[in-house]
């Protein structure tokens, strides 16, 4: 069976390329997770967060928004001491601030999935790659997206993180045309 080249670096990506990665994502908890964590990547590798996935979801209420919006200091504290996760102090408060923005856009459109994937016209963008390398770190909608999330006040979604996310969350299709999960 052929995959995306990059799918066969471990067995951990290996299973997330074949049950999550490009499969489109309306669930707003879920859009969230993804969302914290592709900001908590930056400068990182995948493998690394997706090897600390289940230490964010116990460290972070299993990415409930409501919760991590009223984290206090103490919580932060003890966030930067769990080894569980990426104790990066700016990540961690992206993460907290973000839980607010999330909420205000829920609350403004409903769902953030409502909002979200808007940015796609609320269909999966099907691309036709026939090689890793020819697949953009970022577009002109990963810049918009980017941008607008900024306005609304979230932190780590530049456009280069917005496009990894639009990937994960099945907002692109980006297998590569000889990869079993393409169609």
């Amino acid at each position: 069976m052929t995959r995306c080249e990059w799918a066969n670096a471990s067995p951990l990506e290996q299973a997330y390329h074949d049950d999550e990665w490009g499969v489109p994502v309306h669930d707003d908890r879920l859009l969230f997770e993804f969302l914290i964590l592709e900001g908590a990547q930056a400068g990182l590798s995948w493998a690394t967060i997706l090897k600390k996935r289940e230490g964010y979801r116990q460290a972070f209420d299993n990415f409930d928004a409501n919760k991590m919006a009223q984290y206090s200091d103490d919580k932060i504290a003890e966030l930067l001491s769990n080894p569980a996760i990426v104790r990066n102090q700016l990540k961690i408060k992206s993460a907290i601030n973000n839980a607010k923005a999330f909420l205000a856009v829920q609350a403004e459109f409903g769902q953030f999935d409502t909002y979200i994937w808007r940015f796609v016209s609320g269909e999966t963008q099907h691309n036709a790659w026939q090689d890793l390398l020819e697949i953009p770190t970022r577009t002109p909608k990963s810049d918009k997206m980017s941008k607008e999330l900024k306005k609304r006040g979230f932190n780590f979604v530049g456009t280069t993180i917005c496009y990894a996310f639009m990937q994960a969350v099945g907002m692109v299709n980006d297998h590569t045309v000889d990869c079993f999960k393409y169609k």
